[in-house]
C-alpha cells in the first residue's frame, strides 16, 4: 500500500491549518483529486499484487484504496499470480465499494485523428476519461473530445452519471467525423462484451456434479434464480427437497445463501440447472427396510385424482392409494369422495418397489375388514336390517354393515306368489328385514331370506292345534313303515306305521285317488264320511295308501322343529 500524499502546496497547507471554517469533507475531497487516476494522465500503470483470493486479485496501484482482478483472467492467458509480483494493470472504473476495477495489460489513449481512425476501423477497445457531465451524455477525453451517450453510460441515472466524472473507462468508438470533429463513444458495449466473457469462463469453469454456494436472487412458482460465481442457475421447485414443496417461498427467501449441486450446464443456451435435495440422502434406499406389507402408516394426502390419492408418509416419500381400496363396499366414482388434500390417514402398506420408486397402499385395510367376524356378527337364524342396494333379476343385495352386503333371491322374498322379477316386491334403497340362512366368510357370501319371517300356514296350524287332537289328513305316499300326511297347504306330517298294526293289511282297494283340485270338497266329503265311521269304500279297517283321507291323531308337535307327528286312527 502507498503511503498518503500530504500536499505540497503552501496555500493549500495553509488553508487547511489556517482557516479554521474549512471542512473535513472538502480536504478529503483535494486529497481524492490528487490521487485520482486522472491526475496520473497515464494509460497504464504498475502495481503489486497483495492478495489472491478464490476468484480475484487484490492489486495495490498507490491509491487509498486497492484495484482488483479477475482470477480468471490470468487463467485465460496461461498465467499464474502470487502475492508481491508486479502487474501492468489499466484502470476501468470503480465499483460500489470504492475499490478500483482494473484489467491486466496497457490500453493506449489514441494521440492523433489517425489514431482514432484505426480504432474505429478495428473496433478496438480504447481508454479515456470523463471530464463532464451535458445534456443528454457525458464528454470523455479520448485525446480528442467525445460524447458519450447517456443510454450507452452504462449507468442507471444522474448520480451514477456524476460519480463517472472524472474516472478513466474503456469505451469503443461508434461515430467519427473528422471534419465536423464529431466523435461519439459507448461505454456500455464493451462493459456487456466483458460481462459476455467472464460469465463464458465461468461457465466453462462450473462443473457438473459439484457442489457450490449461491445467493438466491429471485423467487417464481416454479422455481428459484440462484446467483453462483456471477452466473444465474434454475433451482427447480422439484429439487429443493425430498419433501414435496408447493410454492418455493414456502421454504427460500430473496438474498438467502444455499448450498446446491450442479445438475447440468447448457453452455450454448447458457442455462444452469442446480438442486439442492439431491444433497440429502435417497429416502428411497431404505424405503424397503422400512415399510413392509401389512406394515401401517400415516401420512397426509399430497394429491387426489379421479384414480386414486397421492400420500406422503415420510418426506420424499408418496405413496397410491387406489380408489378401489377406499373402501370395503362402495364403488367410487373418484377418490376425492373420501379423502381431501392435506388429510392424515392411516394406511396399510400393500406393496413396495424400491426400483420404481412406488407403494400401494390401503385405506380401507387400516379400518379392518368388515368380513373378518361377520360369522358371529351375523349367525344363521339371526334377524338382520339394511337398505336394498343392488336389484338383479335372480335376487336383491342388503347392505347389512359398511362392506358386507347379504343376497336375497327371489325364492327367498315371498310364500304368498310367484315372483318373476325382485322388483315385483323390492326397490333401491328401500329398507327390508331378513333372515339369516348361511355367511361364508371366505366367500364373502351371505344368503338372506324375506319369507321366513313371516308367519307360514304350519306356523299357523301348530299355533291352533295340540298333542292329542284328533285331525284329518290325505296320504301322501307310504313307505318303510311311514306314510307323508298332508294336513293342509304345504302343511306336511309323518306317520309311523309299526305301531298300528296296519302296515301288512290288505292295500287290495285302495282310495280312489284325489287330485288337487278335488281338494275343494274335502270338506263335505270328509264330514259324510267321518259321521259314519266308514272309508271311501265303505269298511271299518281299510288298508293305508296313498290318496286316502283318514283321521290321526298328534301324538307330537314340536314348534321349535316345525315337525307333526301322527297316529293313525
Amino acid at each position: 500500500m502507498s503511503n498518503p500524499v500530504t500536499p505540497d502546496s503552501g496555500s493549500t497547507k495553509s488553508s487547511a491549518v489556517g482557516d479554521p471554517d474549512e471542512s473535513f469533507k472538502d480536504i478529503l475531497s483535494q486529497f481524492e483529486q490528487s490521487q485520482s487516476p486522472r491526475s496520473e494522465g497515464g494509460k497504464g500503470r504498475e502495481g503489486t499484487v497483495i492478495a489472491v483470493t478464490i476468484d480475484s486479485v487484490l492489486v495495490d496501484i498507490g491509491f487509498k484504496t486497492e484495484g482488483f482482478l479477475p482470477l480468471a483472467a490470468f487463467a485465460s492467458a496461461g498465467k499464474t499470480v502470487t502475492a508481491g509480483d508486479k502487474l501492468v494493470v489499466s484502470i476501468k472504473g470503480c465499483d460500489p465499494e470504492g475499490y478500483y476495477e482494473l484489467a491486466l495489460g496497457r490500453i493506449d489513449q489514441p494521440k492523433d485523428w489517425a489514431s482514432l481512425q484505426k480504432a474505429f476501423a478495428d473496433k478496438a477497445t480504447i481508454v479515456g476519461t470523463v471530464t463532464g457531465v451535458v445534456k443528454g451524455g457525458l464528454t470523455v477525453d479520448v485525446g480528442v473530445r467525445a460524447f458519450l451517450p447517456a443510454s450507452r453510460s452504462g449507468t442507471r441515472d444522474a448520480a451514477e452519471m456524476q460519480k463517472l466524472v472524472d474516472q478513466e473507462i474503456r469505451c469503443r468508438i461508434t461515430k467519427l467525423d473528422e471534419t465536423e470533429e464529431d466523435v461519439v463513444v459507448d461505454r456500455r458495449v464493451v462493459a456487456e462484451e466483458e460481462e459476455r466473457a467472464r460469465q463464458d469462463r465461468r461457465y466453462s469453469e462450473i462443473k457438473e456434479g459439484e457442489t457450490v454456494r449461491g445467493t438466491v436472487r429471485s423467487l417464481t412458482d416454479f422455481g428459484a434464480f440462484v446467483t453462483i460465481g456471477g452466473v444465474d442457475a434454475l433451482l427447480h421447485v422439484s429439487d429443493i427437497s425430498r419433501a414435496r414443496v408447493n410454492k418455493p417461498a414456502d421454504v427460500l427467501s430473496v438474498g438467502q445463501e444455499i448450498e446446491v449441486r450442479v445438475l447440468k450446464i447448457d453452455p450454448e443456451k447458457r442455462r444452469i440447472s442446480v438442486g439442492m435435495k439431491q444433497l440429502e440422502a435417497d429416502p428411497w434406499e431404505t424405503v424397503s427396510a422400512k415399510y413392509q406389507p401389512g406394515n401401517r402408516a400415516r401420512g397426509t394426502v399430497m394429491r387426489v385424482l379421479d384414480f386414486g390419492a397421492f400420500v406422503e408418509i415420510e418426506a420424499g416419500i408418496e405413496g397410491l392409494i387406489h380408489v378401489s381400496e377406499m373402501s370395503w363396499g362402495k364403488k367410487l366414482k373418484s377418490a376425492s369422495t373420501v379423502v381431501k388434500p392435506g388429510e392424515i390417514v392411516d394406511v396399510v402398506i400393500l406393496g413396495v418397489s424400491s426400483s420404481e420408486r412406488r407403494i400401494s397402499l390401503g385405506l380401507k385395510q387400516a379400518m379392518g375388514d368388515p368380513w373378518a367376524d361377520a360369522a358371529e356378527r351375523f349367525a344363521p337364524g339371526a334377524v338382520v336390517e339394511g337398505p336394498v342396494v343392488s336389484i338383479t333379476r335372480f335376487g336383491a343385495f342388503v347392505q347389512l354393515v359398511e362392506g358386507v352386503e347379504g343376497m336375497i333371491h327371489i325364492s327367498e322374498m315371498s310364500s304368498e306368489k310367484h315372483l318373476n322379477h325382485p322388483q315385483e316386491l323390492l326397490k333401491l334403497g328401500q329398507t327390508v328385514n331378513a333372515k339369516v340362512l348361511a355367511v361364508d366368510s371366505e366367500k364373502r357370501q351371505l344368503r338372506l331370506s324375506m319369507k321366513q319371517l313371516l308367519p307360514s300356514g304350519l306356523d299357523e296350524y301348530i299355533a291352533e292345534h295340540k298333542e292329542g287332537d284328533v285331525v284329518t289328513g290325505r296320504v301322501v305316499e307310504v313307505s318303510g313303515g311311514n306314510a307323508n300326511v298332508e294336513l293342509g297347504e304345504s302343511i306336511h306330517s309323518q306317520c309311523s306305521l309299526t305301531s298300528t298294526g296296519s302296515e301288512n293289511e290288505a292295500k287290495s282297494e285302495p282310495e280312489p285317488h284325489l287330485s288337487r283340485a278335488d281338494l275343494s270338497s274335502l270338506g263335505s266329503m270328509l264330514q259324510a264320511r267321518w259321521k259314519s265311521g266308514t272309508t271311501a269304500g265303505g269298511s271299518k279297517r281299510q288298508a293305508l295308501a296313498a290318496g286316502q283321507i283318514r283321521k290321526f291323531r298328534i301324538a307330537k308337535l314340536d314348534s321349535a322343529t316345525k315337525k307333526i307327528e301322527l297316529e293313525l286312527l
